[in-house]
């Protein structure tokens, strides 16, 4: 039996040789912000199992404190249990490396069976190893694979220090990209935001109102209401008023091509006839009616009737209220006739 040298694992030749094909920088993980080794891939890499490995740093505790060397929570287990399960094999790539050894090595073979489902039956908390832990296993492992092991792996903390200083623009105009996006995303859900704000007033502003009261001193208030709902008109608009001059002409004029126009009053002064002839002249024919048995206005449009507390020539000169009625135009001029 070879004689066993202290602080030395033992690795068989078909081990070191093997070893020489798994790729190590896709082994290093980032965990608390640095970049580190496990034990499992160091054993893996070392040729040994990791439990002899984890005993040889025991041995030597006082060499490892917490920045050489730290066990991993629960929680950061748990994450990289996920991390583990969400690989394929090809992914994965200390399986897929470990695939090209020599199936005939079955203490090696073992071994990666354990790592192999670790994500899932591990029963420890590992062990994680910095660059500067690592490099102190080279005065705790002094056998000759460990040398050369220690050596690549030395060597791909180097190099993937260069790549992330040659690539540090790179990444900078990276995080500046994402911020841009992450911004521009707000900007665009804030703005998505107020065109539904928009659209949806603009819907309610389609919704005919149904009752309210204008104060003193809201003439344009008042006269916009009137004229929006003159606007509304697709068909037909009666007034009934008692109290009308040419400026409710006006008012009527601005309805649509074909709605017809029809005021119920009481019989018009000399000067109110002469003021419709001329507008009757221009303008698409608006029909007075006489009718005195109204105390009330009402503004009809179409077959939506409106009760209104003043005549449309008074808009906004005094409080006066409006409601929307129940009944339909139809029904109202039946009670005329």
């Amino acid at each position: 039996m070879a004689k066993q040298v202290p602080n030395e694992l033992i690795t068989t030749k078909e081990q070191s040789t093997d070893n020489q094909f798994l790729q190590i920088e896709p082994l290093i993980r980032t965990i608390r912000g640095q970049q580190v080794l496990l034990d499992s891939d160091l054993a893996i890499l070392y040729g040994v199992e990791t439990r002899q490995l984890n005993q040889q740093v025991k041995r030597n505790i006082e060499r490892f404190p917490e920045d050489f060397m730290f066990q991993l929570t629960k929680v950061e287990l748990t994450n990289l249990k996920s991390q583990i399960a969400t690989l394929s094999a090809t992914d994965y790539p200390l399986r897929s490396q470990i695939v090209t050894l020599n199936t005939e090595n079955h203490s090696l073979r073992s071994q990666n069976a354990t790592i192999d489902n670790r994500g899932r039956h591990t029963k420890y908390l590992p062990y994680a190893f910095t660059e500067n832990g690592i490099a102190m296993l080279s005065s705790v492992l002094r056998s000759p694979i460990a040398i050369q092991v220690n050596i690549r792996i030395m060597r791909a903390f180097t190099a993937m220090r260069q790549f992330i200083a040659s690539n540090a623009q790179i990444f900078q105009r990276l995080d500046v990209m994402e911020q841009n996006q992450l911004a521009l995303t707000a900007h665009q859900t804030e703005t998505d935001h107020k065109l539904e704000e928009v659209f949806r007033r603009l819907d309610s502003g389609n919704v005919q109102p149904h009752q309210g009261i204008f104060y003193d001193g809201q003439i344009f208030d008042a006269y916009t209401f009137i004229n929006d709902r003159i606007r509304e008109a697709t068909t037909r608009i009666i007034l009934i008023d008692n109290y009308i001059d040419d400026s409710v002409l006006t008012i009527l004029s601005k309805r649509a091509d074909k709605v017809t126009a029809t005021i119920y009053t009481k019989k018009p002064s000399a000067q109110l006839q002469l003021d419709i002839q001329k507008h009757n002249a221009q303008y698409p024919p608006i029909s007075i009616v006489e009718f005195d048995r109204s105390h009330d206005r009402f503004l009809c449009i179409d077959e939506t009737v409106y009760h209104l507390g003043a005549s449309i020539k008074d808009l906004g000169k005094k409080w006066f209220a409006f409601n929307r009625m129940e009944m339909p135009t139809t029904e109202l001029l039946q009670q005329i006739k």
